[in-house]
């Protein structure tokens, strides 16, 4: 277990204005070694210090319940797992979910990337949220091992697979969020689209880097800063255009009915 020092962390931050959620507490599950079963290209996180695929306890379940009574009464629309890494390497997942669940009164939700989702443990503790947010930037083994750089034991097949498992026994809010670092062709969406007619998630969420990407890990990533005043250094990414964004998303409403929801790049 990684030793966590009380007086200069704490596992709740925020809160964070989301496009996605609304006014959000962040739950941090892992810690202040960012640890990940990716290292995508673009994490605002900054690079992750400790890539695994391996779950263990790093904060316990009363550490992030005793952090969490600093923030009441959780003047929040949502309680979100996120913070420096892949929530679902907690190995307490389930139980800090139902904690927050049982303290807040307040939904809860997680943002995964999906690396762990053929693990049935996982599915039943994930299935605990009121929300799961699920990263899918790729359509190919190739995309996937370009922009999301996962461990070697983690590949675009498998993870397609789980992520499907976890559709047909989750009953609450999916979302899939796809992050475009370039204009996708016309056939490239046609198959996204494809996948999606298949996993029916509630919402999509197209988004873009907009924000900088630190050029070491900063836990302050985790929280809201503007890019143009940002207290680290940070390389920039080239975001694709509102437009883009725009029309594949109305592509998809058209050709499949799901919603799909987008940042407002001019007020980012």
């Amino acid at each position: 277990m990684q030793s966590i020092e009380t007086k200069t962390f704490s596992s709740v931050y925020g809160p964070v204005k989301s496009w996605r959620f609304g006014r959000s507490l962040g739950i941090d599950p892992i810690g202040l070694v960012s640890t990940c079963s990716f290292n995508c290209v673009y994490c605002q996180l900054g690079e992750i210090e400790c890539q695994s695929c391996d779950r263990q306890v790093f904060i316990s379940t009363q550490q992030i319940q005793q952090d969490l009574q600093r923030f009441a009464p959780w003047d929040v629309a949502q309680i979100t797992l996120s913070g420096s890494g892949e929530p679902t390497l907690a190995l307490n997942l389930g139980s800090i979910l139902t904690m927050l669940k049982t303290v807040t009164g307040k939904p809860v939700g997680v943002l995964t990337n999906g690396s762990l989702l053929t693990d049935p443990t996982v599915q039943a503790e994930l299935a605990i949220a009121d929300r799961v947010a699920v990263k899918l930037d790729a359509i190919v083994a190739d995309q996937f091992r370009r922009i999301n750089r996962p461990v070697i034991k983690i590949n675009f097949t498998n993870l397609w697979s789980g992520l499907q498992q976890f559709r047909q026994c989750y009953t609450g809010k999916l979302a899939i969020q796809t992050m475009l670092l370039s204009p996708w062709s016309d056939r490239d969406q046609a198959t996204y689209i494809g996948l999606m007619q298949v996993l029916l998630p509630d919402e999509i969420q197209l988004n873009t880097p907009t924000r900088p990407k630190p050029l070491h890990h900063q836990l302050d990533a985790r929280g809201n800063h503007h890019p143009d005043a940002l207290p680290y250094l940070a390389r920039s990414l080239k975001p694709v255009s509102a437009e883009v964004l725009r029309t594949f998303g109305d592509r998809i409403q058209k050709t499949i009915g799901i919603p799909v929801r987008y940042p407002n790049l001019i007020d980012r």
